[in-house]
């Protein structure tokens, strides 16, 4: 249950070992957050993460295992994550995800397969098995974390930019049908952030550190909006972008 300030004393997060979903819980932990379930694959960084977690101020730190690439497990990791964090949870992050290089998998039809499944096939599996839950509750929070990357389509990422659109997509939808049951949910859309998972690649403009990215998703889930990008000014130029011809896009999106 939430605590008198409206912040959540208990925490799930599907992608238990992800550096921006551990940078959200480290603020949540040094406010109000108690309990916290991290769903994750590596048993060694799960680990390392719920001590940095109870350091950070949480007093009950539980780890489940997660196999995103087996969407038909999804099911069960929610089940034991709620049955881990007590029956009833205040707020999910779902932080689950990949990122792969567009011409390494193009024509690999197994890593093409894989990267659509860890990245939307067990994610929507996930979110359906939790929502008779919440809707149980009658109350409760999902923070779903999607990508820019998947608001307009281009040459060097469009598997996966495709992977995220579709959990951009259904996050809205998944948010409208549960807005009457006071469940809120929430898709957050950050630009290129500074993690593990971009080391070594190319910076894109206005990159931000993986800190930044987690006081702006904090921030925004005290906000009342559906939908929040990473840093906000990206809002106003994929806004314009959008809007661009699609022989002006090419070019433009090829020189950054």
């Amino acid at each position: 249950m939430r605590n008198a300030f409206g912040q959540p004393q208990s925490v799930l997060v599907l992608g238990g070992t992800s550096d921006i979903a551990l940078a959200v819980l480290d603020r949540l932990c040094a406010a109000r957050t108690r309990t916290v379930v991290l769903a994750g694959r590596d048993e060694q960084r799960l680990a390392a993460a719920a001590d940095r977690l109870r350091a950070a101020g949480a007093t009950t730190v539980e780890t489940v295992p997660m196999e995103a690439s087996q969407p038909s497990s999804a099911a069960a990791t929610i089940e034991a994550g709620l049955s881990a964090a007590g029956g009833r949870v205040d707020l999910v992050i779902l932080a689950a995800g990949i990122l792969s290089d567009q011409e390494a998998i193009e024509d690999d039809a197994t890593a093409t397969a894989q990267l659509f499944e860890i990245n939307l096939t067990w994610p929507a599996a996930a979110l359906a098995a939790l929502r008779p839950r919440l809707l149980a509750q009658g109350s409760g929070q999902v923070a779903i974390i999607s990508s820019v990357g998947g608001v307009l389509a281009r040459r060097d990422n469009y598997s996966y930019g495709a992977t995220k659109a579709g959990l951009d997509f259904l996050g809205i939808g998944y948010g409208d049908s549960l807005r009457d049951a006071g469940v809120k949910v929430q898709v957050f859309r950050p630009g290129f952030i500074r993690t593990k998972m971009t080391t070594g690649l190319e910076e894109a403009p206005m990159t931000i550190g993986v800190d930044e990215c987690a006081e702006a998703i904090v921030a925004g889930l005290s906000s009342s909006a559906q939908v929040i990008w990473v840093p906000a000014k990206l809002r106003l130029v994929f806004g314009v972008m959008r809007h661009l011809p699609r022989p002006v896009f090419r070019f433009v999106a090829s020189r950054r």
